[in-house]
This record gives C-alpha cells, sequence and structure tokens, in this order.
C-alpha cells in the first residue's frame, strides 16, 4: 500500500518495548514507504535495527528533532512521557501517546494547550476503543436497550507473571512504580472506557491494595465504587474490581437496567443480553478480530487526524479525565473516604 497519508513522511518511535516494536510492525506492513525512526536510550544492534527496518535509531530527543518526523509515537514508561512530549510538540510533531498519558497529571494540560496553540493531533492510545464488541456494547446502552441504566459491575484480570512470556515480570514496566507500573496505570483502558460509555463520575470510593506473591513494588488489586448523579437527585453506582493475579483472563462488563441486563465480554468478543420480558440469554453481537485490529484501527485514526485536520477518537482531553480518575482513586484509597472528582 502506498502511503495515502501525504502530510506525514517520517514518524518517530519513542521507546522499543514491545508496545513500540508492535507500531513499527504495523506501520511498515500499512505504509511501507513511511521512514520510521527509532529514539531508544537503550544499545541497539545493526542487526535489531536491520530486523526493525528502521531508517534510523538514535539516543537523544536533539537527533530525533534533527531528522524532522511529522509525527511521534509515544511508548516510553508513562512516567517519562510529558516531558518528552512538550518538547515535540514545541517542535510542531503531532503525537499519540500510548496509554496512560502520564503517570500522573501534572503538566498533561500544558500539554494540551500547547497542542492546541500549535494546531496539532494529540491522540491517547486507548486502542480498545476500537474493539468491535466493545463499540457494539456502548451502542446499546446509548439506544436504550436496557433502559435507564441502575448499575454496572465491571472487572479485568490476568495473572502478571504469564502476561509477556518472553521476559521476567520483575523487571517489566508493570512491575515497577518508578515506571509507572500497578493495576491502576496498566489496566487503565477500564477507566477510559467508563468515563466513554457512563460519562465522568461524579466521584470515587476505593480500595487499592497489593494482595499476592507476585514479586513488584505497585499495586496488584483495586476495587472501586463509581458514583454518576443524574438529573432529579437520581444517582447510578458501578463497580470496578482489577488484578494482575488471577489465572483466568477476564475483561467483562454487565450492566443493569429497568428492562434488561447487558454483558460485554472482551475476552470471547461477545454481547449478550437477557431481557425482562424474554427470562433468557441470547447473544446479540459476536466478533472476534485478530489481534492487531484494534492497533491497525488506532493507527489509522491518527494518522486520518493528521492528514484532515480533525479531532482524533481519543483526544488528550480523554486521557487527563482518565488519569485524574485514577489520581482521585489513589486518594479515596488512602483516606478512606469518598473523593469528588
Amino acid at each position: 500500500m502506498s502511503n495515502i497519508y501525504n502530510s506525514i513522511q517520517r514518524v518517530l518511535i519513542i521507546g522499543l518495548g514491545s508496545i513500540g516494536r508492535r507500531h513499527i510492525g504495523i506501520i511498515k506492513e500499512l505504509l511501507p514507504e513511511i521512514k520510521i525512526i527509532a529514539l531508544s536510550h537503550k544499545p541497539v544492534n545493526l542487526k535489531d535495527i536491520n530486523y526493525l527496518g528502521l531508517y534510523d535509531c538514535v539516543d537523544t530527543i536533539e537527533k530525533a528533532l534533527a531528522l524532522n518526523p511529522e509525527a511521534a509515537i509515544i511508548a516510553n514508561p508513562s512516567t517519562m512521557r510529558i516531558n518528552i512530549a512538550k518538547l515535540l510538540a514545541s517542535a510542531g510533531i503531532h503525537l499519540l501517546i500510548e496509554k496512560p498519558i502520564s503517570a500522573n497529571s501534572d503538566g498533561i494540560q500544558e500539554l494540551i494547550d500547547l497542542c492546541q496553540l500549535k494546531d496539532i493531533v494529540l491522540m491517547t492510545g486507548y486502542n480498545l476503543r476500537f474493539l468491535p464488541s466493545l463499540i457494539e456494547f456502548r451502542r446499546l446502552i446509548h439506544d436504550g436497550r436496557v433502559g435507564k441504566v441502575l448499575s454496572f459491575q465491571a472487572e479485568v484480570g490476568q495473572n502478571l507473571s504469564k502476561w509477556r512470556p518472553n521476559s521476567d515480570y520483575k523487571k517489566t514496566v508493570s512491575s515497577k512504580k518508578v515506571l509507572g507500573g500497578g493495576v491502576l496505570l496498566e489496566l487503565s483502558h477500564e477507566i477510559d472506557y467508563i468515563n466513554w460509555i457512563f460519562g465522568k463520575a461524579d466521584w470515587v470510593k476505593s480500595h487499592i491494595s497489593k494482595q499476592s506473591k507476585l514479586e513488584i513494588d505497585v499495586e496488584d488489586n483495586a476495587t472501586i465504587i463509581f458514583g454518576f448523579k443524574g438529573p432529579t437527585n437520581y444517582e447510578m453506582v458501578g463497580l470496578l474490581n482489577m488484578n494482575f493475579y488471577q489465572h483466568d483472563d477476564s475483561r467483562k462488563c454487565k450492566v443493569i437496567g429497568e428492562k434488561g441486563t447487558l454483558v460485554w465480554d472482551g475476552v470471547e468478543g461477545k454481547v449478550r443480553f437477557y431481557g425482562k420480558k424474554t427470562n433468557n440469554w441470547k447473544i446479540v453481537f459476536s466478533s472476534f478480530p485478530e489481534r492487531d485490529f484494534t492497533y491497525i484501527e488506532e493507527l489509522s485514526n491518527f494518522f486520518s487526524s493528521i492528514e484532515l485536520s480533525k479531532k482524533p477518537h481519543i483526544s488528550g482531553e480523554d486521557g487527563l479525565l482518565s488519569v485524574l480518575a485514577i489520581e482521585a482513586i489513589r486518594k479515596s484509597s488512602n483516606q478512606g473516604s469518598i473523593v469528588y472528582l
């Protein structure tokens, strides 16, 4: 496929971990004419550079900027993203920042304002929003399939020691506080899609902890109650549980409404409905695309947003909203009380 995005000739990838390498592979397949530059502070040998098909690999941001990339994908640890993003934005470079956009909210609004001033795209990499089953789940809720939403129960869990089979979990970003690890940041897809489906929560009440024997210095469990205030003093409450230690992978959300119950299973790629009148379960949607599908859609949305000068599907503001929720969740757990957003 030729490069259909005429304004993009060179893309900078920051971070050559698993996600950075995945983005490189997808760009090479979709748009082989684009020149890919990598910035890695760790040594990269010539064999690896050739294997990845890189135009160049540099070890400083100054060297990267000298190669004049039009767009950048920031996939280094979340504690290191905002400062480098500001440098790139100042140079007029469009940005896709992997989720979470940062480990804390410091500097995110300034980055958003800078990108608006420079008229450049700022996208947050919550690729789960491109999953067909989650898109359909949200559509059915918004179209009133369950009627008035009374509550929801969401969960996500997988065993960190089995997450990346080719690496030692103790050395990964997920296990280290200094790199932005822990379930809240690493599994923040759930917090993003809760905001996307139900809107911004008014308050949270949470408990976060380390429950397992995993050799990590971050939380491996979080239980969060979200409160959403509606019209006429109506309040909808939802529950989210996240963990790093269960052996069966799980990613689900159950929405209970006046007309029935809707369940999304992200592992199976299915949406089920239990109707008030039918009193039985029915699969109303099923889709299980190949593994890279959501990343392909995410990159396509990023590049088309640049080409058409439009807002991306997941904005910098969306990324900030998730980080602010995470900070409120931490505060609630530390204080043992409700925290209002």
